[in-house]
């Protein structure tokens, strides 16, 4: 019996070790990685926008509005929180916030947003069936809630941060609130890949 505790007790300090010294991912894997869908939007440049021309980068996409209150614009500030810890090793990863509200974000809009956070974000739009059609594929939920006074609107929506890799393959999914250190410590494993 003392020897069962012993093998378990040294089994799991290998596992937190292994963690500790980031070699596996901490956000949702997705097991097998399955290839990211197609994303063709238009960046706030007015420029077209394709996810092929991310490969060579780990890309951290996040679906939101300009006018969110609260979860897009913290998402957004602990993605420059992540870049500030990933220093030089920045320069592989992309970060791209894709809207939930293409009447609204119109790409002038998303080049006053998107940029306040960090001018290398992207921030992209399209028209509705083109936003739609992104947000399908990704299976992203976006629900429209008229205020009381009708003149506004809100959005609910999924709040994951996808992750891609450098060979286009989506691999975790990151809920909202997950802490800077793990999103660096997973940017970081896939760079090294």
């Amino acid at each position: 019996m003392q020897r069962s505790l012993c093998i378990a007790l040294v089994v799991a300090a290998a596992l937190s070790l292994n963690a500790c010294a980031g070699t596996t991912l901490r956000g949702g894997v997705l097991e097998p990685p399955r290839p990211a869908m197609p994303v063709e939007l238009t960046n706030y440049a007015g420029q077209p926008f394709s996810l092929d021309n991310e490969r060579g980068r780990v890309v951290l996409a996040f679906f939101g509005y300009t006018s969110c209150p609260d979860v897009c614009p913290t998402a957004l500030a602990h993605m420059v929180q992540v870049k500030r810890q990933l220093g030089d090793a920045f320069q592989h990863v992309r970060v791209v916030f894709i809207t939930v509200d293409p009447n609204r974000d119109t790409p002038s809009r998303l080049a006053q947003y998107v940029p306040a956070f960090d001018r290398s974000f992207i921030g992209l739009t399209g028209s509705p069936i083109e936003v739609r059609r992104v947000l399908t594929a990704y299976q992203v939920k976006a629900v429209r809630r008229e205020s009381a006074d009708a003149s506004t609107y809100t959005i609910d929506h999924t709040a994951f941060t996808y992750v891609i890799d450098k060979q286009g393959q989506l691999r975790e999914l990151l809920t909202f609130g997950t802490p800077v250190e793990d999103i660096v410590s997973d940017v970081r494993l896939l760079l090294s890949e």
